[in-house]
Parts: C-alpha cells; sequence; structure tokens
C-alpha cells in the first residue's frame, strides 16, 4: 500500500485505528515485524456476484470441499493468534456467504485478534451490521467499482448490486463500523475517480483505496484490454494527490494498494512542491523498508489453506505451502522456503530499469507478480512503473 494521507499528513483515519489497537509504540500496520504479517484469508470462493476481474475467480456456486472445515479454520485462527499478527482481514469471494462465518470470526476476537472484512456489502443489513460489530470486525471495506448503477454493475454484473452495496456501507457506518471504499481502476471507470471520492464522502466513509488491475484470476482475462495506460494512471494519481491535500489526516484517508510503483509518483510530485514532506516521506519510507510488503509484511491464505506471499499471487508459481501440511507460522518462518526467498530478497535480484532506478530502496522494483505475469521474469520491471513502460523493457502483456 502506497498511503498518500500518511505521507503527505503523517496520519490518518483507519491507519490510527489499528496503530493505537495492535502497535501502540511502534508506526503504521505497514511497518510491523516481518514475522508477524497482516494476514489477508480468503475464506471461501463462493460469491453471489461474478465480477468480471475478480483476483480470485469466485462466483455463485464456488464454494468446494476444498475449504478448510470449521475445526481446520479454529486451529488456524489459534495459531495466527499465537504469532501475535497485527490484523487478519477475512474476504472471500463473499466472506458472508460461509456458514460458520459468525463462529470464525468470533473465535479470532476471542483470541484478542484485530479484524477488518472485505466484502461487496450487498448481504450487509443493518442486523448483519451490527452483528460484525458484535464479533470485533472493526474495518469493513466495501467494494465499489463506479460512481453510478450502470458501471458498477456492468462490472459486477448483478443488478440492484449497486444499490445494496450502498445500502451495507451505510448499514456499517450506523453501527459504528469504520469503513472505506474499494476501487479497482481499469479503463471502463478510471475516469469516474472524481466523482467516486465524491460519493465516498457523501458516505462518509472514512478510507478511500484504489486497486490497480492485477492479472490474478478472472482479472488476467481482462488484463490486456482492461488496464491503464501511464497517461491514465496518472490522471488517477493526480486526483488522489490533490484530495489528499484537501483533506486533512483526520478525514478520509487515500491509498493505493499493490502498488509500490506509485511511490515513485509521489516522492517526485513532493520533491518538487514540497521538500519538507518529501523529507518526511524518505523518514518514513526508510523506517517501513523497501516496496512490496509481500512475502514479508504482507501474507495470504487461500480457501483450501494454501499460503501465498499476497491475495494477488494466486498462482502455484508463487505457493508457500499449506497450513493442513505445516502451521502458518511454520511455513512463514522458514528462511529456506524459495517462494520466500524470493520475494524477501526482491531487491538485489531486480534487473532492467528497475535495477537501475535510484528509487528502487522505497519502491522495491514495483509488483513481482505483476511482473511476472507480464514477462516470465519475476526479477523484470513492474509494466505499471512509468519508468519502465519509457524504458523500451517488454510491454505488459499478460502471458
Amino acid at each position: 500500500m502506497i498511503r498518500f494521507t500518511h505521507l503527505l499528513h503523517g496520519g490518518g483515519t483507519v491507519s490510527r485505528v489499528y496503530h493505537q489497537r495492535t502497535h501502540p509504540t511502534r508506526g503504521l500496520l505497514a511497518y510491523a515485524d516481518p514475522i508477524r504479517p497482516v494476514v489477508f484469508w480468503n475464506i471461501t470462493r463462493q460469491c453471489n456476484l461474478s465480477c468480471r476481474h475478480c483476483y480470485l475467480d469466485a462466483g455463485p456456486g464456488r464454494a468446494g470441499e476444498d475449504e478448510l472445515t470449521t475445526p481446520e479454520a479454529r486451529l488456524l485462527i489459534d495459531d495466527l493468534s499465537s504469532l501475535g499478527i497485527p490484523l487478519l482481514i477475512v474476504s472471500g469471494g463473499e466472506p458472508l456467504t460461509r456458514d460458520d462465518i459468525w463462529e470464525l470470526l468470533s473465535h479470532a476476537r476471542d483470541r484478542g485478534m484485530a479484524l477488518a472484512l472485505s466484502s461487496n456489502g450487498t448481504l450487509i443489513t443493518p442486523g448483519i451490521a451490527r452483528q460484525l460489530k458484535r464479533s470485533g470486525v472493526e474495518y469493513v471495506g466495501i467494494s465499489l467499482d463506479g460512481a453510478d448503477r450502470e458501471t458498477h454493475e456492468m462490472i459486477r454484473d448483478v443488478p440492484g448490486c449497486f444499490d445494496s452495496a450502498l445500502a451495507g456501507l451505510g448499514h456499517c457506518r450506523d453501527a459504528g463500523i469504520k469503513t472505506g471504499v474499494r476501487f479497482t481502476a481499469t479503463k471502463e471507470n478510471y475516469s469516474d475517480i472524481d466523482r467516486m471520492i465524491d460519493l465516498s464522502r457523501r458516505l462518509g466513509t472514512d478510507r478511500f483505496c484504489v486497486y490497480w488491475l492485477v492479472p490474478s484470476g478472472r482479472g488476467a482475462e481482462v488484463y490486456g484490454e482492461g488496464r491503464l495506460a501511464p497517461m491514465n494512471m496518472r490522471t488517477v494519481l493526480d486526483t488522489l494527490y490533490r484530495s489528499t491535500q484537501e483533506t486533512g489526516p483526520d478525514a478520509m484517508e487515500f491509498l493505493t494498494v499493490d502498488a509500490p510503483q506509485d511511490i515513485v509518483y509521489l516522492l517526485e510530485r513532493l520533491e518538487s512542491e514540497d521538500p519538507k514532506a518529501h523529507a518526511g516521506a524518505l523518514e518514513l519510507l526508510d523506517c517501513r523498508g523497501a516496496g512490496c510488503s509481500a512475502g514479508s509484511r504482507v501474507a495470504s491464505i487461500g480457501p483450501a489453506g494454501d499460503v501465498y506471499p499476497c491475495q494477488f499471487a494466486q498462482s502455484d508459481r508463487f505457493r508457500i505451502g499449506s497450513v493442513r501440511e505445516r502451521p502458518f507460522s511454520a511455513l512463514w518462518n522458514d528462511a529456506a522456503n524459495p517462494v520466500l526467498r524470493e520475494f524477501r530478497n526482491k531487491t538485489g535480484t531486480l534487473q532492467g530499469a528497475c535495477a537501475a532506478c535510484r528509487y528502487r530502496m522505497v519502491c522495491g522494483g514495483g509488483c513481482r507478480v505483476r511482473a511476472w505475469y507480464a514477462t516470465g521474469d519475476f526479477c523484470a520491471g513492474d509494466p505499471f512503473c512509468e519508468i519502465v513502460a519509457h524504458s523500451g523493457e517488454p510491454g505488459p502483456e499478460c502471458r
């Protein structure tokens, strides 16, 4: 994540909640100890929507017999709790479609874990929102892919899901849960960015997250036609930058996700426009470490218990192991694991424009998963970086 609000203002509404909740003497979750990562847990592939860019290829009828059973899931929660992870983000598919969701959330709450939920929002009634609050969920991120019904439902493929998502956000807010809008920017909707931010403000959300399209799951099928050109990405980033400047740290928080390369944009803007903020941002980034958190400060667990460096690395190429074979804590702290070694040593193996870039120690070479999908080479440049895009390296075409 590139936390625009934190790097420009030194704060952020949602980040501050988890800072106070889990790390009272250290920085944000982004600065957590690598042996205790933030964990994204995709508990099911079942979903009531069929979004064309879903990184997990989730949808109706996708709940499988290979999903972790309730006893297996409880054991996983126990292990994550004993490891002391700072945050468990429960996702899917749509996590609210899983029959034992309340038992799992309550068990994690009882083990003292900080909880967030990633949802499409359509199943969140006032009663569900209150139950989420009782179950210990402190933040709910809801996906919106357009500022109007037509755009959102074209991408999510279910009539009525726009109004249901807006209602779900409101119910969570009314229940006292912090909320965020998650916006995946593509060619179809990036021009909605100003209206999306305005809508999020009117909804009273605490966070606005921009995701870039990742070629994983069904996202791989639309990646070539849906990914943004550098000039279109800059349009989105310019809007985020302006909105962050206009919004104080105690209001809505802005960030981009799966976007280590965005720090190059932010640092260059600050260097030319606000040298003091530029120096402060460099200091924060020095504490955080280089680039993407995948494989170090972030981990992902799939429905069947497979462990990956991040939620977008859903490929056998990046499989670390399975919690059915070894506990997560043992897998994550195995220094000999080849996938983890690759991700944790990535800055030393970069090639092309990334290897020579002056930002490589703060950007870390961008997204290694996106580089691999685009070129077949884990060490290649991230095609979403403007420097790489203009360097003459192979273009960002999905393999």
